[in-house]
């Protein structure tokens, strides 16, 4: 037996799946979680830094296709972005049409556009039809509060950042690097906790495992799940969390800016829904 949870949002999620794997945590999260229906999710091009960019796209659509087809949940549509940033080419792509769907459809549940990586695909949909800011809500895990900080994911395609933050038709939360970087977690905790909290944990520790680190990173013993705020608002609660909030413009959407998350809300409820889903997995196989 369990409570009976009501579904508050849907979900659009985008992120840089060939990447950092915390962004598949994250995914597997949302998949996870009754109160978010996840429709549709985007996979966006990685930064050149770690290699040419081409087929990095399609590569984490991939990934992501391959955790939703192990997750035994949602069935959501995954599409690959372009691998330019928006102002080297042609940025049109399967997933900023897909985007432009989701947000045009109507729905009684609001829409929450989750984005933990460069704002392109998030960009390009927009380009294509202006009309959908009014429709959604950008979740936004990137920026800084010191405009002086690197931040990868704003950095990565500075002009899409520029050009989706500057629209203000268009609501956002955002949690910036200072806030992300809270959700700290040791890497033997990762591979103990998430490596054994079944075989979706298994799948997502192997992420880590196969992750190819470039030289000049110097990998200590920690490492952030900083994907997995945008969860707060979505499925869970951001009540033990504190946010600054302002409007864009004089009669405009509204901007907030998260300053602080509750990790511990986030990280119980991560490993409590795959240790459930393990178990329910076990439980429909019956016995071996």
């Amino acid at each position: 037996m369990s409570l009976r949870i009501t579904r508050r949002c849907r979900v659009v999620v985008d992120n840089d799946w060939a990447g950092d794997p915390d962004g598949l945590v994250a995914l597997a999260h949302h998949l996870l979680s009754p109160a978010n229906r996840v429709d549709a999710v985007t996979s966006s091009h990685l930064n050149p830094v770690f290699g040419p960019p081409e087929g990095t796209a399609e590569r984490g659509a991939r990934f992501a296709q391959e955790l939703v087809d192990l997750v035994d949940g949602p069935r959501p549509a995954v599409a690959a972005g372009c691998d330019v940033v928006l102002d080297a080419g042609d940025t049109r792509s399967a997933a900023a049409d897909l985007i432009v769907a989701e947000a045009r459809r109507d729905d009684p549940l609001p829409l929450l556009l989750v984005c933990a990586g460069p704002l392109t695909n998030v960009a390009q949909a927009l380009r294509q039809a202006p009309e959908i800011a009014s429709r959604l809500t950008l979740v936004w895990v990137g920026g800084a509060l010191d405009p002086a900080a690197f931040e990868y994911n704003r950095e990565t395609d500075a002009e899409a950042a520029r050009e989706v933050l500057a629209r203000t038709d268009l609501a956002v939360s955002q949690f910036p690097l200072e806030t992300y970087r809270r959700c700290e977690y040791s890497v033997a905790e990762l591979e103990q906790d998430l490596g054994g909290a079944g075989r979706v944990g298994a799948w997502l520790w192997q992420r880590y495992v196969e992750l190819p680190i470039p030289y000049f990173v110097e990998q200590g013993e920690t490492w952030p799940l900083g994907d997995s705020p945008p969860l707060l608002l979505t499925a869970l609660s951001d009540a033990t969390s504190a946010w600054t909030e302002t409007a864009s413009a004089p009669g405009g959407a509204s901007r907030r800016v998260y300053v602080d998350v509750d990790v511990r809300l986030l990280v119980a409820d991560l490993y409590a829904k795959l240790r459930r889903h393990e178990r329910q997995a076990v439980g429909a196989s019956g016995p071996v």
